[in-house]
């Protein structure tokens, strides 16, 4: 059985949790170009599966690459690092 490769994993900020299961992460990452060595700063929404729905606006999240789950989510949810939800500023 051949070894599989290492999946991306990624961290970002959760920007809409409206839809079951489902949340917006926002990326933003930093790279210098090869040829200028300007720092560039790409951003990106990404679609992510959120299985117990256990994260909320706000909360930093780490995400891994998985098998394609619907048209747009290509991403599953490991763990939420750091709550913003109501409960835990109480």
């Amino acid at each position: 059985m051949p070894e599989r490769k290492k999946r991306k994993y990624r961290t970002g900020i959760v920007v809409n949790d409206k839809n079951e299961k489902t949340r917006q992460v926002f990326i933003e990452r930093t790279y210098r170009h090869s040829l200028y060595g300007r720092v560039i700063r790409s951003k990106s929404k990404i679609a992510v599966h959120d299985e117990k729905n256990v994260s909320c606006v706000g909360d930093v999240v780490g995400i891994m690459e998985s098998r394609p789950l619907s048209k747009t989510k290509r991403w599953v949810l490991v763990k939420v690092l750091e709550s913003k939800s109501v409960e835990s500023i109480k």
